[in-house]
């Protein structure tokens, strides 16, 4: 038998709902054989079922104040983070699973994590500035990625020994993260297609989005709701844009258990 796994996520305010966190754990049940725990790190367990396994919301480690949610995810790489041991794989609210997801704890590597630009249209003009180019096509996109507990705490480190150059300096924390784990060389990916945007690769594109429905890319495994619109707005049947409609998503209400 497989060792067991980890499934982790992590809920604050008021952005999504115990909805989100139960549908993902249904999913991942549907999809994933090898023995697991499903954990939600969360400021907010009312609602959750009874099927998740519920710790706090663990704090960055910043003075009373200072902390700032935006980096949150980073409070992952400590240490013994949540009494938790072994291979890890770190889900975001905002997707949905669509098909087995055991092949993310059989592909090599110490740490893998989506392409953000396997999820975004090309952007000629980031040309303009080949170094920052370079440096955005390295970014890793943190809605789906795999390590191991406590392998990567330089990174939560890192952060904590300087947060204010760090926020200077990045944007958002999986640009830190990324340039922390590239600098090791332990950046890699997911094979392209795994994860997939549902606004880039299931909606048509243009005109075309009139004549044809969404549809799950062959090949994905996990669809994500990067940028908008939300999944919340497309399974409420909104998210149209006078250059694109979105169709017939009972594909991905099933998918969600909605």
């Amino acid at each position: 038998m497989s060792s067991p796994v980890n499934i982790i996520c992590m809920k604050w305010g008021r952005l999504y709902g115990a909805d989100y966190v139960n549908h993902l754990r249904a999913g991942v049940a549907r999809h994933l054989k090898r023995p697991h725990r499903f954990v939600c790190f969360t400021d907010d367990a009312s609602g959750l079922g009874t099927d998740v396994e519920v710790q706090p919301l663990p704090a960055l480690g910043l003075p009373d104040g200072k902390n700032d949610r935006r980096w949150q995810k980073l409070a992952v790489f400590r240490k013994g983070f949540g009494g938790l041991s072994g291979t890890t794989l770190f889900l975001d609210l905002d997707l949905v699973v669509v098909d087995s997801i055991d092949a993310f704890f059989e592909h090599p590597g110490r740490f893998l994590i989506i392409r953000d630009d396997d999820l975004f249209r090309h952007k000629p003009l980031r040309k303009l500035n080949p170094a920052r180019d370079r440096f955005l096509h390295s970014v890793g996109n943190s809605s789906v990625f795999r390590y191991e507990i406590g392998e990567h705490a330089d990174i939560l480190d890192a952060y904590l020994a300087d947060p204010a150059a760090a926020m200077a300096t990045y944007e958002i924390s999986q640009q830190f993260q990324s340039a922390q784990l590239a600098r090791r060389g332990l950046l890699e990916y997911w094979p392209k297609g795994w994860c997939v945007s549902f606004k880039n690769d299931c909606v048509p594109r243009g005109v075309r989005s009139w004549l044809r429905e969404p549809a799950v890319p062959a090949g994905a495994r996990i669809v994500v709701f990067a940028g908008t619109p939300k999944m919340s707005e497309v399974l409420a049947g909104g998210g149209h844009k006078w250059y694109r409609r979105i169709g017939d998503v009972r594909w991905l209400h099933e998918a969600w258990g909605a």
